[in-house]
C-alpha cells in the first residue's frame, strides 16, 4: 500500500499542505496522476454524479478536462478534523464554444491512515463569467500558496 503524506492525524500545517497538494495535482489536469492520491475504491459524490475507485475516478476526470478546457483551481482550507478536511473552492474554465464559466464548490475529504482520499463529496455552482473577468490564469505561484481569495 502506498503511503501519500501528509497522514492523519492532521495539524492546522498539515492540512493546509494536503489542501495545496490536492490543488496542485488538480491544475495539472492529469487524470492519472490525480487519481493517485486516492483509494483504489474511493467514493466520490460530484455535482450530481457518482464515482467509485480510481478507474472510474480517471474516467470521470478525462471528461471533465475535455470539457472544461483551460481550467484553472484554487483551494482554501476551511476546517479539519483528525482524518478530514473541508475546503472550498472556485475555478475558472471556458466549453468549445468560447463561453468562460467560474465555478464555486465546497469539498468534503476523508483519509485513510495512510493518507490517501477515502471519499470526497463536492458541491458546485456554475457562473457565467466574461473572459475580462478571469482571475484565475493557472496554477497558483508558490508565493501565493495559502493566500485567502476572494469570495466573488
Amino acid at each position: 500500500m502506498s503511503t501519500r503524506p501528509p497522514v492523519p492525524p492532521f495539524t492546522l500545517d498539515t492540512a493546509r499542505q494536503k489542501v495545496q497538494a490536492a490543488e496542485d495535482a488538480w491544475n495539472t489536469r492529469d487524470p492519472k496522476k490525480v487519481s493517485l492520491a486516492y483509494t483504489e475504491d474511493s467514493r466520490w459524490r460530484n455535482r450530481d454524479t457518482f464515482v467509485t475507485g480510481r478507474d472510474a475516478i480517471v474516467e470521470f476526470l478525462t471528461g471533465k478536462w475535455e470539457r472544461e478546457r483551460e481550467y484553472a483551481l484554487r483551494k482554501e482550507l476551511w476546517a479539519f478534523s483528525d482524518d478530514r478536511i473541508a475546503v472550498r473552492f472556485q475555478y475558472e474554465w471556458h466549453g468549445a464554444d468560447g463561453r468562460w464559466w467560474r465555478s464555486y464548490g465546497n469539498e468534503l475529504w476523508e483519509f485513510d491512515g495512510h493518507g490517501l482520499m477515502s471519499r470526497r463529496e463536492a458541491s458546485i455552482n456554475d457562473v457565467p463569467i466574461e473572459g475580462t473577468e478571469r482571475r484565475i490564469l493557472g496554477p497558483r505561484p508558490a508565493s501565493e500558496h495559502g493566500v485567502p481569495f476572494p469570495l466573488h
